[in-house]
C-alpha cells in the first residue's frame, strides 16, 4: 500500500468521522435527557455508521453472507449520511436566522425540545423516502437510444447497432440479478457489437468470483464481439487478476490497444489514466499509428478527459463513463464543474461524445439526480 493511498484513505476516514460524529450530536440534541430512546439512538448510530468500513475489511478475510449484509447496510448509510447533513445544514440556517431575527411563533418557544423531537423523525422519515425512491430509480435502468452519422465508409457496411454499457461494478452490491438483467437488455437490442467502457468490475474480485458473475457476463451476445477498458476500479482491485478474469470470461479487453472489426472499423482502448501511477499510457496517436484513419473509429476510455484529443486525433465516437453523473443530487452539479461533458451527447468538431451514467454505481445502489442507462448507438455510416 502506497503513501499517496493511505494519506486519501485517511482524509476520507477523518471526513466520514467528522460527517458522521456531527449528524450523531445534532441527532442527540433531540431526545429528552431521560427519553428511553437515547440510549438505542446511539447504539444503533454508532453500529451503523461503522457497518460499511467493517464489511469492506472482512470481506477481504472472511467473506460471507454477514459481510454481504455489512456492506449493503453500509452503502445505504452512505446515502442517508448525505440527505442527513443537508437536511441538518438547512436546519442550522433557519436557526441562525431566527437567533438574528425571530420568527418561530410562541407554541415552538414553549415546547422547544418537543419540537426539535418531532423535527427528528420528521428528517428521518423525509430522507428515508428520498432514499427509498433513489433505490427504485437506481433498480430500473433506462435505455439511451442516440442515432449519428460518420462520415466515412465501413467496406460494405452501411449501419451498426451498438450497445454500451459502462460501469457495471459487479461485486458485493451488483449481483447476479441484477447482471442477468443487464445481459437480458443488452441482448434485446440484437446488437452488432457489445462495448463496455471501463469499471466492470466493483474492486474486489472475491465476491465477483463467489457468485460467479463472469458466467452471466459471457451471455452477452454480438455479431462482431464484446470489447471493454479498464476502469479506475479494475486498477484499485487488481488490473491483472481482472484482466485475467474478463479475458476468460468472453470479453475483448484492449489496454492500449486497437481492435479492427469487419476488417473496417478500428475499435481503439486506452488503459484508464490510474495505470499512470505505475507507467505512462499512450497517446490516441500513438495508438493509432500504422493504422488508416480513413476507416471509422470509436474510442473506449473509461475517464472522459481533455476530449479535445480524441477530436485532434481524428475520432469519430469517443465512449466514456466514470462520472455517474454525480449519482446522487447535487453531486451533479459538481461532476458538470469537472467534466466537459458530465453524462450525454456532445458533438466536437466531427467527434461524437457519450459519456454514459453508467448501469450502476458505486457505494450506495441509489440514483438521484441521474439515471441509470443502457446506451443504444445506431450508426449510419456515409
Amino acid at each position: 500500500m502506497n503513501k499517496s493511498f493511505l494519506i486519501f484513505f485517511a482524509i476520507v476516514f477523518i471526513v466520514y468521522l467528522s460527517v458522521n460524529s456531527y449528524i450523531f450530536i445534532r441527532g442527540l440534541q433531540s431526545f429528552k435527557p431521560e427519553s428511553p430512546l437515547k440510549g438505542f439512538y446511539i447504539v444503533s448510530f454508532v453500529i451503523v455508521s461503522l457497518t460499511f468500513w467493517a464489511g469492506r475489511i472482512t470481506e477481504n478475510y472472511f467473506p460471507s453472507i454477514f459481510t454481504d449484509v455489512l456492506v449493503w447496510i453500509g452503502s445505504f448509510w452512505l446515502a442517508f449520511i448525505l440527505y442527513f447533513l443537508i437536511a441538518i445544514i438547512l436546519l442550522d440556517i433557519i436557526r441562525l436566522i431566527n437567533h438574528f431575527i425571530p420568527f418561530y411563533p410562541n407554541y415552538i418557544k414553549e415546547n422547544y425540545q418537543q419540537f426539535k423531537e418531532y423535527t427528528f423523525y420528521s428528517v428521518v422519515a423525509i430522507v428515508s423516502i428520498i432514499v427509498f425512491v433513489g433505490h427504485i430509480n437506481y433498480r430500473n435502468p433506462r435505455i439511451y437510444t442516440k442515432e449519428i452519422e460518420i462520415n466515412k465508409k465501413a467496406g460494405e457496411l452501411k449501419a451498426l447497432n451498438i450497445v454500451v454499457a459502462s460501469d457495471i461494478h459487479m461485486g458485493t452490491i451488483v449481483t447476479n440479478g441484477r447482471v442477468r438483467k443487464l445481459v437480458e437488455m443488452v441482448n434485446s437490442l440484437n446488437p452488432d457489437l457489445i462495448l463496455l467502457p471501463g469499471d466492470i468490475l466493483d474492486e474486489d474480485l472475491e465476491p465477483v468470483i463467489r457468485r460467479n458473475l463472469g458466467d452471466d457476463i459471457k451471455k452477452l451476445e454480438a455479431k462482431y464481439g464484446v470489447f471493454a477498458v479498464n476502469g479506475n476500479h479494475e486498477f484499485i482491485g487488481g488490473a491483472e487478476a481482472a484482466d485475467k478474469y474478463l479475458r476468460s470470461h468472453g470479453i475483448n479487453l484492449l489496454r492500449d490497444s486497437v481492435a479492427v472489426i469487419n476488417n473496417d472499423i478500428l475499435i481503439v482502448g486506452r488503459e484508464d489514466l490510474s495505470v499512470n501511477r505505475i507507467s505512462q499510457r499512450k497517446t490516441i496517436e500513438e495508438l493509432l499509428n500504422g493504422y488508416d484513419k480513413k476507416q471509422p473509429i470509436i474510442l473506449l476510455d473509461h475517464q472522459p478527459f481533455k476530449l479535445y484529443e480524441s477530436e485532434n486525433a481524428g475520432v469519430d465516437l469517443h465512449l466514456s463513463g466514470h462520472t455517474h453523473h454525480g449519482q446522487l443530487f447535487p453531486f451533479n452539479y459538481l461532476t458538470e464543474k469537472i467534466y466537459e461533458v458530465s453524462w450525454g451527447y456532445k458533438k466536437k468538431g466531427d467527434t461524437h461524445v457519450y459519456v454514459s451514467s453508467g448501469y450502476s454505481g458505486w457505494g450506495p445502489p441509489v440514483r438521484l439526480g441521474s439515471r441509470t442507462e443502457i446506451v443504444n448507438i445506431k450508426i449510419k455510416f456515409n
